[in-house]
């Protein structure tokens, strides 16, 4: 069964040159939590908005949006992750994938997730001689190395990356520093390509900043330093969870209570939760749409202590929303933080520097309303609708056909 607005199933039809670009973009995350899922919905969304031919396909039993360009095929099997309650493995109808493929013709297969929604539309692209782009949203390597430290594993996981990126015509990174990742799993530099970074700034905005929240979450009032993301090793929040308790303990000695806000879930949750018990520490779980906005908005400082993310969205969600924030000197989120304008880039294994900083951005109001009001001006321009521009305009060039197809 496929779930889908009716009517989004077309009928064959001819191809040629000068007919519009139809893409067709396989996932494996979209009714999820995740950056990667709001950044599809999103070209979803924009590409509806502006009249291109987008059709988003994925295999889930999670709840996805209901619009007429995201095609949800029913899973053979479906199964919860080991150690990641909230995450779905999947074995998607490979036979029905292929021939809606063949019915629909798209100039382009895109690719958003290596998994196995994703792994079909690389085959369907392969066997049917159809272009293959796509965004290296997740750096898998990094995350076998940290969740197993096994050489191995990570080894054999960046084969397996060098094998499925190599036949793509265009890889897009959303960073700099994942280009040279790229590059180094043997990528032609060539192909790739940064994609411009872009959230919806409608969405997030110091307007939407309501003190009341906090009563209503049963937060008491102080400085809110706040993380939002996937609550995992793999985020480095074991870095977050051994240098809270001093922050907050600094904090408290100066006379300003902060309390640590972590909005998303996880399978660190549990041990997190559990060893910052007393420390000013509360767990939201995930919290989305306007209430998000309102969380962020009503917070005061952002904390990120990732090395392994290829972008960051909510790092730009949150200086959207008028927040300073602190990153890692690892991995993309920063480059879209001007150091001592909009945020600081900390060390990732220097926790004093982290404690040092959490303190004194809590203590210092004015410097930190300077520094949130500089980074809604830095991250402004950044519209989901310039990136998604930019995305379109590479997958018409991706398509370029010597020949007519018909």
């Amino acid at each position: 069964m496929i779930t889908h607005a009716p009517g989004a199933t077309p009928p064959t039809r001819s191809r040629s040159r000068t007919a519009p670009l139809r893409v067709c973009l396989f996932t494996d995350t979209l009714g999820d939590v995740n950056g990667v899922s709001r950044f599809i919905r999103n070209v979803a969304e924009q590409a509806e908005q502006t009249g291109r031919d987008l059709r988003v396909i994925t295999s889930t039993q999670f709840e996805v949006p209901d619009r007429p360009n995201i095609l949800n095929f029913r899973p053979i099997v479906a199964g919860k992750m080991p150690k990641y309650e909230n995450l779905e493995f999947v074995i998607p109808p490979a036979r029905r994938l292929l021939r809606y493929i063949r019915d629909t013709r798209p100039d382009v297969i895109h690719i958003s997730t290596p998994g196995p929604v994703g792994s079909v539309g690389w085959w369907a692209a392969r066997r049917l001689r159809i272009p293959l782009a796509g965004v290296y949203h997740t750096d898998f390597p990094a995350y076998i190395d940290y969740l197993f430290n096994d050489d191995a594993m990570v080894w054999g996981c960046s084969r397996w990356m060098r094998t499925f990126y190599t036949p793509f015509a265009a890889v897009f990174t959303r960073s700099d520093d994942y280009r040279r990742s790229l590059v180094a799993l043997g990528i032609d530099d060539a192909r790739i390509i940064r994609l411009k970074p872009g959230i919806d700034t409608g969405l997030f905005d110091p307007a939407f900043r309501d003190e009341a929240i906090w009563a209503r979450l049963a937060v008491p009032s102080g400085v809110k330093v706040i993380y939002c993301g996937r609550v995992s090793v793999e985020k480095n929040l074991p870095l977050l969870r051994a240098i809270w308790p001093e922050a907050h303990r600094r904090c408290a000695a100066a006379g300003v209570p902060a309390q640590l806000i972590i909005v998303g879930d996880g399978p660190y949750r549990e041990q997190m939760q559990r060893e910052l018990a007393g420390a000013g520490a509360f767990f939201l779980g995930f919290r989305h749409g306007r209430e998000l906005s309102t969380i962020y908005a009503a917070s005061d400082l952002f904390v990120f202590p990732s090395t392994t993310d290829t972008l960051g969205q909510v790092v730009m969600e949150s200086q959207c929303s008028g927040l300073p924030v602190l990153v890692t000197d690892q991995g993309g989120p920063k480059e879209v933080v001007r150091h001592g304008h909009t945020g600081l880039i900390l060390p990732a294994a220097a926790p004093g520097q982290w404690i040092d900083a959490i303190t004194s951005l809590a203590l210092d109001e004015p410097r930190r309303k300077q520094m949130g009001a500089a980074a809604r001006e830095f991250i402004r321009p950044m519209t989901i609708r310039a990136s998604f521009d930019h995305y379109w305009n590479v997958h018409e060039t991706v398509s370029a056909p010597s020949e007519p197809r018909v």
